[in-house]
């Protein structure tokens, strides 16, 4: 029987969001080692996450994904400041910086004629399965077509909500034109549902928070600490 299936873990967290980025970190570790898979693709928007990452995976090749952002939040920016870039570099970090390839010229067809297009369908779609699930992708193709990673073996790649990480799979990537050509091989770890309707962080210096324009909500009336994890009332 052994050859017809493997068994595997999947963690799965009880709240998204930054506290499980160690954890998610230490399961990717576990996994690569079992593997052998070398190379981690890594989203991340300040670089938290990746340099968590040089210290639980150091002997792996780490690519960092930052994209850039649209209307509504830090336009043409993104949150890494040129320190942390450098220091990412210095240690041996690929850095890819690109748009969002779900959420790219497809908004700029929504915002100004309505409807969905079929890039939205799909990103919607991943969503069904957790933010981060659809950041995986995102980040893997932006890598993917950025040169930055393997397309003929298996890598890890990681995400999560907002801020940290909460999300990592095992898959065989694509490039953009080949999306459908994605080989998603594993799950390690995703939180055990998905963000309410919208949710809420600690603001920036800048005093900016995330807070998605989010219309129906069967979560109206809570939040979610993505910083420190965990749903509260309004009331609270």
């Amino acid at each position: 029987m052994a050859d017809k299936y493997i068994e595997k873990s999947i963690y799965y967290f009880t709240k998204p969001g930054k506290p499980n980025t160690e954890d998610t970190l230490r399961f990717v570790k576990a996994r690569a080692d079992e593997l052998d898979i070398d190379t981690i693709c890594i989203s991340t928007d300040t670089g938290y996450t990746v340099f968590k990452a040089l210290e639980i995976l150091p002997d792996k090749k780490l690519v960092a994904v930052s994209g850039q952002y649209g209307a509504g939040s830090r336009v043409g920016q993104s949150s890494m400041t040129q320190e942390a870039h450098q220091k990412l570099l210095k240690a041996g970090v690929k850095v890819v910086w690109g748009t969002q390839p779900l959420s790219n010229i497809d908004r700029a067809i929504r915002r100004m004629w309505g409807g969905i297009t079929p890039v939205y369908l799909i990103a919607q779609i991943l969503k069904l399965f957790g933010e981060g699930m659809k950041v995986v992708f995102e980040v893997a193709v932006m890598a993917a077509d950025a040169g930055a990673i393997p397309m003929d073996r298996e890598i890890i790649v990681v995400a999560g909500t907002i801020r940290g990480a909460d999300t990592a799979v095992v898959m065989i990537p694509a490039h953009s034109n080949n999306f459908f050509g994605f080989l998603l091989k594993e799950i390690i770890c995703m939180p055990r549902g998905r963000i309410p309707g919208r949710w809420w962080t600690d603001p920036d210096e800048h005093g900016r928070e995330y807070e998605p324009r989010v219309g129906r909500s069967r979560f109206v009336g809570e939040k979610v600490d993505i910083e420190h994890g965990g749903i509260e009332d309004e009331a609270d």
